[in-house]
């Protein structure tokens, strides 16, 4: 790799402020797992970098963890990679990425490294994939149809649930009635229909909207859960613990948080599944098209990190998802 320790990173320096500022790329000798190399593409997750670093409140916060990069050198004792392998890591959104070599996963060949970023968040729902107790052809709910709504609408009907997917934006229905890929779409939860109330297995709730949940639960057949994948960044009604409790209890179901890390990172004896193993498998799924993201995103320049923010924050960007492209420095 060459030795010049020059690089870029995005920074939020200031509430609502995104920079593109340079960083020294730490070039001493690595340690036998490592690897290192040039970042080739970078997701944004429009929710955790949104919510708790553009509009936070302590700076500076360096996000992103979303990367692909070109593998350049490796440690001695690395098999899995090697020099001009394409890997996904959970990097930031700088230049050059550096990790150990089992944290991060080959990318297949036939797979564009600005697609095989949305692995990262296929991860989010392949995490309640393996730790439910549904099992195909049961009938799955997704509300939110954000990108982590949408592959995850992706990722149940591929492996052959039903899937009612719920969103009250038209925009988000309509990209997610042009792939094909998502199930029955609907702008809410369809509380009244028989198909659907007191027959859902799994109810994925990733708006992180209370309203939503309550609508989840009220679906679900006895012993149905109910998985809160979407972080509940504010409150948006004035529904009272009373209220979900009730619901609850009456319902009998199973409501639990949807929290990706309730996985391990690597595979473990005696438990099933792990993160890195599903990162994996969401990227051979990209690869074979078993899961697609065509239309789900647009590409901007590194430098123009404060207008993609800004623009997902108003709403205007005009796909679901953002990809940095880091050719274009």
């Amino acid at each position: 790799m060459s030795q010049d320790k020059s690089g870029w990173t995005v920074a939020i320096t200031a509430r609502e402020r995104a920079e593109l500022v340079p960083f020294e790329v730490d070039t001493s000798p690595l340690g036998p797992r490592e690897v290192r190399g040039r970042t080739l593409a970078s997701l944004v997750s429009a929710g955790t970098e949104l919510h708790w670093c553009y509009t936070g409140e302590s700076f500076p916060v360096h996000p992103g963890y979303a990367a692909i990069f070109e593998v350049e050198e490796c440690g001695a004792e690395v098999e899995t990679l090697k020099p001009g392998d394409r890997a996904l890591c959970m990097g930031g959104h700088r230049s050059h990425q550096r990790t150990t070599a089992d944290n991060a996963v080959r990318v297949p060949d036939n797979l564009d490294a600005q697609k095989a970023a949305f692995a990262r968040l296929m991860g989010v729902t392949m995490s309640t994939l393996v730790t439910t107790t549904a099992r195909p052809p049961d009938l799955v709910l997704v509300t939110g149809l954000g990108p982590v709504g949408h592959l995850g609408a992706q990722i149940f009907g591929a492996c052959g649930y039903r899937v009612v997917a719920c969103d009250p934006s038209p925009a988000r229905r309509e990209i997610a009635e042009s792939t094909g890929r998502c199930g029955r779409v609907l702008p809410a939860v369809p509380k009244d229909d028989p198909a659907v109330a007191g027959h859902v297995s799994l109810a994925l709730e990733c708006a992180g909207h209370e309203g939503a949940a309550l609508d989840c639960i009220g679906v679900v057949r006895k012993r149905g859960e109910v998985v809160l994948v979407g972080t509940p960044w504010r409150r948006y009604t004035d529904s009272t613990a009373h209220d979900v409790v009730h619901a609850i209890f009456h319902r009998y179901a199973v409501v639990r948080s949807g929290w990706e890390w309730e996985v391990p990172l690597h595979g473990q004896e005696f438990r099933v599944g792990d993160l890195y193993g599903n990162l994996a498998a969401a990227l051979e799924w990209l690869a074979d098209g078993r899961v697609v993201v065509e239309g789900l995103y647009q590409t901007a320049a590194p430098a123009e990190a404060q207008r993609v923010y800004q623009d997902l924050l108003a709403g205007r960007w005009p796909r679901l998802a953002a990809v940095f492209d880091w050719s274009r420095l």
